[in-house]
């Protein structure tokens, strides 16, 4: 090999190793994400990979709990009622319903993500297959 072919290899590596490190600093992580466990047709094993998958993605407790009591429409100015609300509890503050809100637009959000994971996971052969 002659020093040219030499140095433009050197070139070549050095221009993919500046690549992959600027790649690295811009995604602000030092860790791998996790491939979605995809269902073989063993369902012991794939539930057991997917519920941890879950958990490491801080999802599981939507799964067990489901998603808490949904805000209402107003029923009087300043106030907001809740469906499955305690004695004493039917009404909200403004800044209450907001954040009850805001609150309830992230678990649907997370729900999603979660159905996202599952479809991803599960073949839309095995889907079809099913109907």
């Amino acid at each position: 090999m002659s020093v040219c072919e030499k140095q433009k290899k050197n070139s070549t590596s050095l221009f993919s190793l500046k690549r992959i490190n600027r790649i690295m600093e811009s995604n602000n992580s030092s860790f791998v994400q996790a491939a979605i466990p995809k269902f073989d047709g063993h369902y012991d094993h794939w539930a057991m990979l997917m519920e941890n998958f879950l958990h490491s993605k801080e999802y599981w407790d939507l799964i067990e709990n489901g998603m808490s009591m949904e805000v209402t429409q107003r029923t009087e100015p300043g106030s907001v009622s809740m469906v499955g609300a305690k004695e004493g509890q039917h009404k909200l503050s403004e800044d209450q319903a907001e954040a009850q809100r805001k609150l309830i637009e992230g678990q649907k959000l997370k729900d999603l993500k979660v159905k996202n994971y599952l479809f991803q996971a599960i073949d839309r052969c095995l889907l079809c297959s099913q109907q």
